[in-house]
């Protein structure tokens, strides 16, 4: 590697661990990391600007920006505490049914929308939800992070590494039903079992509060029912052109804009009320890390490291399918994993080639890749977009979460799930 390079690294680990030791804003510092990438001359406005591999990732930028917009009008109908309600009532006011049941709606919605949006949605619930049962918010919140990764990785569409692999391996949707959808059932058993681990049997149940809580009446919450209805047609709009993604081509952050457009229009607010729920210091954080990975793709330290992994693997595809998945997700959570899918994704075709005709043990390593780069994610609180959206939130709200908090959690959470694909892998494909 160049010498530009190595300074790359340098900066980049830098930030990584002014990040982890949260002295100063995580914003700030990714910023601060992406102008010296450019200082020492490692990547330039082209590569920043207009560079799908090397730059700022618009799609996830405008995607969040959209959902956010969207978010903050519906937050003004009283959906929200309607949801909070019910959940609760369900739940009948036990606090580790709430979070089974939140963990389970946020596993499933992220399987059909994508991980990002459904936290988006789901994170304004819990904090009503919480604050209406008197619990602490940031179990709930760590652990729906967490199911969104997890419930992402069944679909296509359910985590932005799979749309990348799918576009570079040929797959379809019902592909990555039929090979990755069983073991997420798995997966969410176990993930449940987790959840009252670290954090279900420290939860106290009130039994005042529970009995509060049943006697609510939900549909008291909606205070503008006309505004909610054209809400809702606007998000399903949204929604549907995320599912249909394959056949129109609309490109998610397009329909997320498409959507805060009409939602602003439809409400008739000033600029000061749809954007107030907009995270400005999750979106920087964002374009900052975008540049600093970024650059380290396009110096190429990125690929070396790919290629370190496919040399040490060879023409066995048991070994070559378990280190992609173990290598994976050690990456994606120390590098985010849509920088290091698109930039693995080619040199798996390399191995193997397209999905389509494969015989079981060389498509492993398409699967290998989506699950150590989808799992991988919950190790570390910036390993996956959803993290980074959901620390945004729960900052915004007075909760905040510290990098090394949401670590000790998500690395558990990650290598046990990890671990489990392990032997599926092995029973499946070999």
């Amino acid at each position: 590697m160049t010498t530009t390079a190595w300074l790359a690294i340098a900066v980049f680990a830098a930030a990584y661990v002014v990040i982890a030791t949260e002295k100063f804003n995580r914003a700030a510092v990714a910023l601060t990391g992406a102008a010296l990438m450019v200082v020492i001359g490692a990547t330039r406005g082209e590569q920043i600007w207009f560079s799908a591999d090397t730059g700022i990732d618009w799609n996830v930028v405008f995607l969040l920006f959209g959902m956010m917009v969207i978010v903050g009008i519906l937050r003004q109908t009283g959906v929200f505490e309607f949801l909070a309600i019910w959940s609760a009532q369900r739940a009948r006011g036990r606090p580790f049914r709430t979070m089974v049941l939140l963990v389970l709606i946020t596993a499933v919605a992220s399987a059909l929308l994508d991980n990002v949006t459904t936290v988006l949605l789901v994170a304004p619930v819990t904090l009503l939800l919480c604050d209406r049962m008197a619990l602490p918010p940031i179990p709930f919140l760590l652990a729906e992070a967490m199911a969104s990764n997890v419930g992402g990785t069944a679909t296509l569409i359910g985590d932005p590494p799979n749309l990348i692999i799918a576009s570079r391996a040929g797959l379809s949707f019902n592909d990555f039903l039929i090979h990755l959808a069983p073991i997420v059932v798995v997966l969410m058993v176990v993930f449940v079992g987790l959840c009252w681990l670290l954090w279900g049997r420290h939860l106290r149940y009130d039994a005042k509060r529970a009995d509060s809580i049943m006697a609510l009446t939900p549909r008291e919450t909606i205070s503008d029912g006309p505004l909610l209805v054209r809400m809702l047609v606007i998000l399903a709009f949204v929604l549907g052109a995320f599912v249909t993604h394959s056949l129109t081509h609309l490109e998610p952050s397009l329909a997320a804009l498409l959507g805060a457009g009409a939602a602003v229009l439809i409400s008739r607010q000033g600029h000061e009320g749809y954007l107030a729920e907009v995270e400005w210091e999750t979106l920087l954080f964002f374009a900052g890390l975008f540049v600093m990975v970024g650059t380290l793709v396009h110096q190429g330290v990125i690929t070396d490291l790919a290629h370190w992994l496919t040399s040490r693997i060879g023409d066995n595809y048991a070994v070559a399918a378990h280190g992609i998945l173990i290598g994976s997700a050690g990456l994606s959570a120390i590098v985010d994993n849509i920088p290091y899918v698109a930039t693995m994704s080619p040199l798996v075709h390399d191995l193997v080639g397209p999905a389509a005709g494969l015989p079981p043990d060389k498509a492993s390593l398409w699967w290998a890749l989506a699950l150590g780069a989808d799992l991988g994610g919950n190790a570390t609180a910036i390993g996956a977009s959803a993290n980074v959206v959901i620390t945004g939130i729960a900052k915004r709200n007075g909760y905040p979460i510290s990098f090394w908090e949401f670590t000790k959690y998500g690395i558990v959470v990650a290598g046990v799930t990890i671990a489990c694909c392990i032997p599926y892998l092995a029973l499946r494909y070999f």
